[in-house]
């Protein structure tokens, strides 16, 4: 049985997330953290309690952090002392953040992804595959959109989405669009067009259980892991 730790339980993710690993009987919720801040600290969550205290995830085996940068730093710094295991679903993180979390994952097995829904990540692989594909002379633009309460934009799989493009063709991406409206989950599209044709591959998210799930996912990757820097692509063998 895995010890689950889930930071930013509050959350609309983490909520969720505590919600599914309860039906879940490889989890076993030893730790539920939420920021110090927060009206409902110190309260329980489907009976069990919240903590402020960093030091409530002692003897966790993983950690479950959709927080804000700087929070997943904290959170990094203690796991990479405890031995605690990690998966991170938090955007927003600047290169130097992600770094750190590489080279934390010299002594912890970290998942690191800026989408952990298993249909994204099939989108990223089907992007690299059209990217790879596709001449030279197809531009390349996208468009996301997200609820109003979302603060960094473009998106981090956005950005993701861009990298992979770049990184795998000599193409740039010209133009990424962000909506911000409404209560909207997650809508992602990717469009390659030439002078004779248009290629448009999109992902819709319904509701937040996919990213839920995917973290799940990853989390039970990690079981028997004690070091190591791993994508989403790693825990589906994409």
């Amino acid at each position: 049985m895995i010890k689950l730790a889930v930071t930013g339980c509050l959350g609309r993710m983490g909520q969720r997330i505590v919600f599914l690993a309860i039906k879940d009987t490889e989890f076993k919720i030893s730790a539920l953290l939420e920021r110090s801040d927060h009206p409902n600290v110190h309260e329980t969550l489907n009976g069990i309690n919240v903590s402020s205290d960093l030091y409530s995830i002692k003897g966790c085996d993983v950690l479950i952090d959709f927080t804000s940068p700087d929070s997943t730093i904290q959170n990094l710094k203690f796991c990479r002392e405890h031995g605690i295991n990690m998966v991170i679903g938090t955007t927003g993180l600047v290169p130097a953040q992600i770094e750190r979390i590489k080279e934390a994952a010299k002594d912890i097995a970290i998942v690191f992804s800026s989408n952990m829904s298993v249909g994204v990540n099939v989108l990223f692989k089907s992007v690299e595959l059209l990217a790879r594909a596709t001449p030279a002379d197809y531009s390349v633009t996208m468009t996301e959109a997200h609820h109003v309460h979302k603060k960094d934009a473009p998106s981090g799989t956005a950005k993701t989405l861009a990298k992979i493009v770049e990184d795998h063709s000599s193409k740039k991406v010209h133009d990424i669009e962000a909506i911000r409206e409404g209560e909207i989950i997650g809508d992602h599209e990717v469009r390659f067009e030439s002078a004779e044709d248009l290629i448009v591959i999109k992902h819709h998210a319904k509701t937040r259980d996919i990213f839920a799930k995917g973290a799940l996912v990853a989390a039970k990757f990690l079981k028997g892991k004690t070091s190591g820097f791993f994508s989403m692509q790693d825990v589906l063998s994409l």
